[in-house]
């Protein structure tokens, strides 16, 4: 929706000045109007967008009928919950409160759709052929209603901010519930909507339930407009993220590969432009700690290559988990090109740096390292696991940096004190534990949209 920002701006006062209720609804069905048709006039480049990054990740040029609701739905995953999710972030969420509908309802069947192809894969690597999946149609009057009527679910559950108007009106026009789970809203993300009010909170209308992370998360979606009876506060369902049964035996193997003496700082899910700061502390590293193992993975899977060329450049030797081959001493970085390992690239690791964050991109998951006991580093801009990072700041369970000498200087320390990374990362799984049972509350939620 930030894609037609320009025009909701534009329209703000014509919003603003509607105070009568009548005038109110026509002017909320005209925004949508102007919505609608800005959305197909972008296609064509939604398309060149599409096949653009399907250079690097294929899986973007094929089943391009999905995100036009034309998907063969079975019989099987008919009637059922409908749960859509983003990318990768938002499906981990989700997989765990799929894991939980389907302990207490096995047979209840369950559509997920995604927007990325990453986050298409991690459905498949997280819930296999117990759901079914498809891409989420595009927010067309057209594609949301064809896809409605070949999916015919009973519940719609949105993770965390995915709303979109013409998806929320025809499912609420079919008398769906839609809930929106582990709901969370940046001041940043909440400004932009608030350019827009009469229309965000035609939005939040249409919203059965708001199951939000924090009473700050629920505040600001108050501020937009939503109704008070609506909105519960549920916690963040990534604290109740279980590890899988493999992990210690899968990081046993993996550990060897990479050199059982040698310690090893992960910097994860790092955004365009963060390489360069963490190559530069990396520099520095070496110089003290010259066995140090730099073990990088880059956010997104099409920038794999550019980042191995540009450690390359930097005169360093790599070995890519993609070759599955061992480190030797001469290897200084493992470039972790996979996807849905993260899990045991933490757990490989000695000491954590959590990308998105050096750059204002809000920061990524800080939840999988701590769950796991590690010492965590971040950027200063974590606006997007705000109340996350809060609680481990709280616990002296986080260290906050802002430049590639302080990066430098932090990973140095806790490298050479054992004792030092170990406290952090004790108190980083307290934290975690404290925090727990999120998903148990939005089980509540939706067995009583579902009797």
């Amino acid at each position: 929706m930030y894609l037609l920002q320009p025009v909701f701006v534009y329209l703000r006062q014509y919003g603003n000045d509607m105070r009568n209720n009548h005038f109110k609804k026509i002017g909320i069905k005209f925004l949508r109007y102007v919505y609608s048709v800005l959305f197909y006039l972008a296609l064509p480049f939604i398309f060149i967008r599409l096949l653009w990054r399907s250079r690097k990740l294929p899986g973007y040029r094929k089943r391009w009928g999905e995100r036009f609701g034309f998907v063969d739905i079975p019989t099987s995953a008919q009637q059922g919950i409908w749960v859509h999710s983003v990318s990768v972030g938002e499906t981990v969420a989700a997989a765990l409160l799929i894991q939980s509908v389907q302990q207490q309802y096995p047979h209840l069947p369950i559509l997920v759709t995604t927007m990325t192809v990453t986050g298409s894969d991690r459905v498949k690597t997280l819930l296999g052929d117990t759901v079914f999946h498809s891409y989420v149609p595009y927010d067309l009057p057209c594609a949301v209603k064809r896809f409605l009527k070949r999916a015919q679910p009973k519940l719609l559950v949105l993770m965390e901010t995915e709303l979109w108007p013409n998806l929320l009106h025809y499912t609420h026009r079919a008398s769906i519930p839609i809930v929106l789970a582990n709901a969370r809203l940046s001041e940043k993300s909440a400004q932009k909507y608030e350019r827009v009010k009469y229309f965000t909170q035609s939005m939040l209308s249409q919203l059965t339930c708001i199951a939000a992370q924090t009473q700050e998360d629920a505040d600001r979606f108050y501020r937009l407009g939503a109704d008070k009876n609506k909105v519960q506060i549920t916690g963040n369902v990534k604290f109740d993220l279980a590890l899988p049964a493999n992990l210690e035996l899968e990081a046993q193997r993996l550990r060897k590969q990479l050199g059982e003496q040698r310690l090893i700082f992960i910097a994860a899910s790092t955004r365009e432009g963060e390489e360069a700061y963490i190559l530069e502390a990396f520099a520095r590293i070496k110089t003290e700690i010259p066995e140090c193992l730099l073990l990088l993975v880059p956010r997104h899977p099409d920038r794999f290559l550019t980042v191995a060329d540009l450690c390359r450049a930097r005169g360093y030797q790599i070995v890519l988990r993609s070759a599955q081959q061992s480190c030797d001493e001469k290897t200084d970085i493992f470039l972790g090109d996979s996807m849905g390992e993260m899990l045991l690239f933490y757990r490989v690791s000695d000491v954590v740096f959590v990308g998105g964050s050096l750059l204002p991109c809000g920061g990524q998951n800080v939840l999988e390292p701590a769950v796991l006991g590690r010492a965590i580093m971040v950027g200063p801009h974590t606006f997007n696991f705000t109340e996350a990072v809060r609680l481990l700041k709280e616990a002296q369970a986080i260290e906050i940096v802002a430049t590639a000498d302080t990066l430098a200087d932090k990973v140095i320390r806790f490298l050479e004190d054992q004792t030092l990374r170990s406290s952090y990362g004790d108190r980083a799984k307290q934290v975690v534990e404290k925090n727990r049972g999120a998903a148990a509350k939005h089980m509540v939620i939706l067995k009583q949209l579902l009797l």
